[in-house]
C-alpha cells in the first residue's frame, strides 16, 4: 500500500476533473506529454494486471497532482524523466515507480519529441496552407495580367502574373507533400522500446500508441531511440530548407524590381511595408522584403542544425533531439512564411508599366522563330537566327518592337536566308509580325498545358484551391484524431481519479 497519503482537499479536487480537462488547454510540450505517458501507463498496465489495482486510485491522484501542480501559472514543467518522476513519487510514494517498469528516459523522451514534432509539422502545414491559399488568390486576381519574366537576371518572355504566381505555389504545394510525407514517419510511438532492445515487461506498445494519438509504433527498439529519433529532425529541416529557399526565391526575384528607376511592382508604402532613408529622402527601403528575406535565411541556418549535430556522432546521442531547438527551427520556417503571406498581400502591380516595359524590350522574340517554324516551316535554328539579328539591330539602333520597320526585317530575313533553299521574301506580312510582337497576344495564345492562357489558368486555379482545400482537411483530420485519443485517455485515467474519490469516502466512513 502507499506509504504517502493523499490529502482529502486534493481528492476533492480531483473529483472536480472532467474529460474535457481544464478550461485552459495545456501547452502541449515535454511535461505535457510526460504527464500523458504516466497516466496511459497506468491504465493500460492496472487494466492489464501488471499494476495491483487496489493503488492504481493513488498512483492516479499522485499524478494528477503533478500535472495540476505544473499547469498553475508560474508552475515548474519538468521536461525529463528524471526530474518528472520525484514530483510524482512526493505525491504517492516510492511505489508509484513501479509505473516505470517497461519504460526508461529513452524511448519516453524519443516519443514526446516525436509528439512535440508531430504538433510542430501540423502548425507549419496550417501556416504553409495559408501562404498558399494568398499566393493562389493572388494568381487568381492577376490571372490576365502581363508581365515581363526573366532568366539569368535578364528580361526572357511575356507571362500572366497569376501563371508566374500558380509556378511559385506549385512549390510550396511540393512542400506540403513533403509534410505529409514526413508526417507519417514521425507519427509513430517509441514508447516500450526502454532502452536498445527492450525488456521482459510486457507494456503494451499498440495501446500506448494510440492513447498518445499515434498511428503506429516503431517497429525495431534500437531504431526507436537511436536511429529514428535522429532521423526525424533531419527530414524536418529539410522540409524547412525548401520552404526557406522558395521564401527567398520570391523575395530576391521582387528586390531586382526595386533596383529599378520605375518597377511595375512595388509594397504598398507607409506602415511596416517600407520606410525612408536617414539621408536619403527619395528612398523608400522595402522593409518587409528585408524582414521576409532575413527570416528565410534565419530557417535556412537554423535547418542546418540537426544535420551538422547528427553528423559524426554514434547512434542515439542527444546532440539533435532537443525538442525546444526543433521546434524553434519549424516555427522560423512558419514565420519566413508569414511574412511572405504580409507581402503578397501589400504588393501593387501596375499592369501598364509592365506592358510598357516588355513593350521597350525584346522578349517577345522568340515568337517570330515560333512563327516562322509553325506557320511557314521554316527550321526553328534558321528562325532563331533572324530574329536575334532584328534583335541586334533594333539594340543597336534603340528601336522597340512595335516601332521596328517591317522593311528592315525583310532585308534581314534575306540575308540570314541567303546561303539556303528557302525563299527570301519573309513570308510574313507587315500585319503578322507586327501581331507576333504583342505580349499579350503571345500569353494568351499559348498551346502548351499548364500555360497561362486563360483556358489553362482556370483549370490550374481550380485544381490549386482543390488542392489548399485537401491541404486543410488533411491538417484538421490528423488533429482530430490526436485530440480523440487523448480525449479517450483522460475518459479512461478520470475513472481512476473517480475511485480515489470512493476510497477516501470509505475511510471517512470507517
Amino acid at each position: 500500500m502507499m506509504k504517502t497519503p493523499i490529502l482529502s482537499a486534493v481528492c476533492l479536487s480531483l473529483l472536480a476533473y472532467s474529460v474535457a480537462g481544464a478550461a485552459d488547454t495545456p501547452k502541449r510540450d515535454e511535461f505535457f506529454w510526460l504527464g500523458e505517458m504516466n497516466k496511459a501507463s497506468l491504465v493500460i498496465n492496472s487494466d492489464e494486471g501488471l499494476i495491483d489495482k487496489a493503488e492504481a486510485p493513488g498512483f492516479a491522484a499522485g499524478i494528477q497532482t503533478v500535472i495540476d501542480a505544473g499547469n498553475e501559472k508560474g508552475g515548474k514543467r519538468q521536461s525529463t524523466v528524471i526530474t518528472f518522476e520525484p514530483l510524482m513519487i512526493a505525491a504517492a510514494g516510492q511505489e508509484i515507480t513501479l509505473l516505470h517498469a517497461g519504460r526508461s528516459s529513452q524511448d519516453m523522451h524519443a516519443t514526446f519529441r516525436s509528439a512535440i514534432l508531430r504538433d510542430d509539422l501540423l502548425s507549419l502545414a496550417q501556416r504553409l496552407q495559408k501562404t498558399s491559399t494568398t499566393l493562389v488568390n493572388l494568381a487568381e486576381k492577376n490571372a490576365g495580367t502581363v508581365v515581363p519574366n526573366y532568366t539569368n537576371g535578364v528580361a526572357a518572355q511575356p507571362n500572366s502574373y497569376g501563371h508566374y504566381l500558380l509556378g511559385h505555389a506549385a512549390g510550396l504545394q511540393r512542400d506540403a507533400q513533403r509534410i505529409r510525407e514526413a508526417y507519417v514517419r514521425v507519427d509513430r510511438s517509441s514508447m516500450g522500446t526502454t532502452v536498445l532492445n527492450g525488456t521482459s515487461w510486457p507494456l503494451n506498445r499498440e495501446r500506448m500508441a494510440q492513447y498518445l494519438g499515434f498511428a503506429r509504433t516503431v517497429d525495431n527498439a534500437y531504431d526507436a531511440a537511436q536511429i529514428s529519433s535522429m532521423d526525424e529532425p533531419v527530414e524536418v529541416a529539410s522540409i524547412v530548407t525548401t520552404v526557406a529557399l522558395h521564401t527567398g526565391n520570391f523575395i530576391e526575384d521582387l528586390m531586382t524590381q526595386y533596383a529599378q528607376p520605375r518597377p511595375w511592382i512595388l509594397l504598398q508604402e507607409g506602415g511596416d511595408n517600407t520606410y525612408v532613408s536617414s539621408a536619403m529622402p527619395q528612398k523608400r527601403n522595402p522593409g518587409l522584403l528585408n524582414r521576409t528575406r532575413s527570416s528565410a535565411s534565419t530557417a535556412l541556418t537554423l535547418a542546418f542544425g540537426p544535420i551538422i549535430q547528427t553528423h559524426n556522432i554514434t547512434p542515439g546521442m542527444a546532440d539533435p533531439k532537443s525538442a525546444k531547438t526543433n521546434s524553434e527551427m519549424v516555427a522560423s520556417a512558419m514565420k519566413a512564411l508569414k511574412n511572405w503571406d504580409d507581402v503578397m498581400k501589400a504588393l501593387v502591380v501596375d499592369p501598364e508599366r509592365a506592358l510598357e516595359e516588355l513593350n521597350s524590350d525584346w522578349t517577345a522574340s522568340q515568337e517570330l522563330a515560333d512563327s516562322l517554324m509553325r506557320n511557314h516551316k521554316l527550321p526553328f535554328r534558321i528562325g532563331h537566327h533572324f530574329a536575334s539579328e532584328v534583335v541586334s539591330y533594333a539594340k543597336k539602333n534603340n528601336i522597340k518592337p512595335l516601332d521596328f520597320p517591317y522593311a528592315q526585317a525583310q532585308r534581314i530575313y534575306a540575308e540570314v536566308v541567303r546561303d539556303t533553299s528557302y525563299a527570301k521574301e519573309l513570308p510574313m506580312s507587315e500585319a503578322d509580325f507586327k501581331a507576333t510582337l504583342d505580349p499579350v497576344a503571345i500569353v494568351n495564345n499559348r498551346a502548351t498545358a499548364g500555360g497561362p492562357q486563360p483556358a489553362e489558368m482556370k483549370r490550374m486555379i481550380a485544381a490549386a484551391k482543390k488542392d489548399l482545400a485537401d491541404q486543410q482537411a488533411w491538417v484538421d483530420a490528423k488533429h482530430k484524431a490526436i485530440d480523440t485519443s487523448l480525449k479517450q485517455l483522460d475518459g479512461d485515467f478520470s475513472k481512476l481519479l473517480e475511485k480515489t474519490g470512493d476510497t477516501e469516502q470509505a475511510k471517512k466512513a470507517s
